[in-house]
């Protein structure tokens, strides 16, 4: 008779298990779906909400009520986070008890952040509702949501510090956080002492397409001008900063390069181009003249007729052509870029750092110089670094292994 008893008591713990967990995912399922009617049904009228405290926006908390957990707290989710909880298993703790473990997922709204966030929560119910959900979770990951993902990485390794556009899904195109984060980096490499090469490069299949065009169609026309100017102010500032440093600047440029983005090769000394590469302005087709230094950098290096081309015709140039017209300095294989580029730099980390200095710097003003004034600044260039230890050491080196063996 005990044993009927056990065995009895076992499979009615079956059924209840299946019951609530039933209803647990008829919950979740409704929540997913913002089914009002749905969740009205299964929400108790004295349900009680508990949420984990260190929530983002002030969601933590105690909620009494439906109404007061859908509109201020599962409301207040909606308009920050797109989520869904993805269940990965549910016990039974007790005849009116269940505990739901998983994993939100999803993103921040605003930021596109990815939301990865562990949860646990316990479900209690009565008269085949839920009158009572405690909710544990990992705020932090809520938190992290909130923030917008890096648009541009830096890494600084052995004295070369790679400035990498990171928006490959979007080809790197430039909106007003990538905008930013270049003028961080700029300023970041600027002040670093043991930076003694940077290198540009570009996430994924391409460098940059220029401008985030979806970025600026989302903006309202009347606030348009206005969005501009601070999304160009900040790039145009880093694009100065850029051509100012005192260490050399090498492009790993492949797939496409378009329109303000090709900013960033100008900003560079040597720039090595996959044979994947194109490039082109594309600014007539929308009617908008030049930025990113294009009206400037064009003319200086590939002449005023070549740069009109490229502007009015929307002229696309292949990797080959941009090397004839003097836009980049040699073509490799896509597969060997980043063993090219890393070996460039290498070698560059090896020279004499005031040298390097002193060289940008007069290749880089002898544009707007007359010959005479580029004279005295030459002169004064190299009086300057022979009072460099370097310079006199590399002079010497150099002497002693041209010098004959006796």
């Amino acid at each position: 008779m005990k044993k009927l008893q056990r065995g009895s008591n076992a499979m009615s713990s079956v059924i209840l298990s299946d019951t609530l967990s039933e209803l647990a995912r008829r919950f979740y399922r409704g929540l997913a779906k913002g089914d009002r009617d749905e969740l009205d049904a299964l929400l108790h009228p004295a349900f009680v909400g508990i949420t984990t405290r260190c929530l983002p926006m002030g969601l933590g908390g105690t909620y009494q009520g439906p109404e007061q957990m859908r509109r201020h707290f599962w409301g207040g989710l909606a308009k920050h986070f797109q989520a869904k909880a993805d269940i990965a298993s549910i016990s039974l703790l007790a005849e009116d008890r269940l505990q739901v473990e998983g994993v939100y997922l999803g993103k921040g709204t605003l930021s596109g952040a990815t939301l990865d966030a562990r949860f646990i929560h316990l479900l209690r119910f009565q008269d085949g509702r839920l009158i009572e959900l405690e909710q544990l979770t990992d705020s932090a990951a809520w938190q992290a949501a909130l923030q917008p993902e890096p648009t541009v990485v830096v890494t600084i390794d052995n004295g070369i510090a790679w400035v990498r556009l990171d928006r490959p899904a979007d080809n790197n195109a430039i909106n007003q956080q990538m905008a930013d984060e270049l003028l961080l980096a700029a300023r970041q490499c600027a002040a670093d002492a043991t930076v003694r090469v940077v290198v540009l490069e570009g996430a994924g299949r391409a460098f940059t397409v220029g401008g985030d065009l979806h970025f600026l169609a989302d903006v309202e026309a009347e606030t348009l001008p206005g969005k501009l100017a601070e999304m160009l102010g900040n790039y145009h500032e880093a694009l100065r900063i850029f051509n100012r440093l005192s260490v050399p600047v090498i492009a790993a440029v492949q797939g496409p390069c378009a329109g303000g983005g090709l900013g960033l090769m100008y900003c560079a000394d040597l720039v090595l181009a996959a044979d994947n590469c194109r490039f082109a302005l594309g600014f007539a087709t929308l009617g908008f003249s030049p930025d990113g230094g294009n009206s400037w950098f064009l003319p200086r290096l590939i002449g005023p007729r070549r740069a009109a081309e490229l502007y009015f015709e929307g002229r696309v140039l292949s990797a080959e052509e941009a090397k004839d017209w003097g836009l980049v300095n040699r073509v490799v294989a896509l597969d060997q870029l980043h063993a090219e580029v890393m070996a460039c730099a290498e070698r560059m980390t090896r020279g004499v750092a005031a040298g390097f200095a002193a060289a940008r710097q007069l290749l880089r003003q002898s544009w707007d110089k007359s010959l005479s004034e580029q004279l005295e600044a030459e002169t004064d260039a190299m009086v300057r670094l022979a009072e460099e230890p370097a310079v006199s050491q590399a002079l010497k080196r150099f002497v002693d292994n041209k010098k004959p063996a006796k």
